[in-house]
């Protein structure tokens, strides 16, 4: 293909992102990377078999077996790692941007210098469940119904229905 007619197909190309872009903004008032201006977050999710009226953006990373329930919001940039076995996020969760969500972790295979396995366990995220932006929570966690888990936060140990934690790593607070 000449160089002007790569030339031609990039200008129309642009042209066509700019109006997804200027639809996006009109509908939503919000700016999205492309993959988002493509896709529809509600056929994202169906994409994987994720409950009815659950969303998620174009740019999650989801790794492994991940189940995830109805009317449970995924926002940009999350990571959803059920590729050490079983991640599983109730209904009507909001799992905040830049989430990340293991199920697995190679801290003794790399200090063993792979002498030792890669570790897996289970982790269960329950209903109405609210996760701050850019917490991270470590394989094997549960998460009861209806709990908080403020920004920012490391969640290494399970956290109880209703409780409130944040913090590095998150601790539970007064309800």
């Amino acid at each position: 293909m000449s160089d002007d007619r790569v030339d031609q197909w990039l200008a129309f190309a642009r042209e066509f992102l700019r109006a997804l872009a200027d639809r996006k903004r009109k509908q939503f008032d919000r700016r999205v990377s492309i993959g988002d201006l493509l896709t529809e977050r509600d056929e994202n999710a169906a994409a994987y078999g994720f409950g009815e009226g659950t969303t998620m953006y174009d740019n999650v990373l989801v790794l492994g077996t991940v189940k995830v329930g109805r009317n449970t919001w995924i926002g940009p940039g999350c990571i959803l790692d059920g590729s050490g076995g079983d991640l599983q996020i109730g209904d009507w969760c909001s799992i905040s941007a830049g989430v990340q969500i293991y199920t697995h972790h190679t801290v003794k295979r790399s200090i063993s210098l792979g002498r030792e396995p890669i570790e897996y366990a289970p982790t269960r995220i329950g209903d109405g469940v609210y996760i701050g932006p850019n917490s991270v929570i470590q394989m094997g966690v549960t998460i009861g119904n209806h709990a908080i888990i403020g920004s920012n936060s490391f969640v290494n140990g399970d956290i109880p229905p209703g409780a409130k934690a944040f913090g590095c790593p998150a601790r539970c607070r007064a309800k």
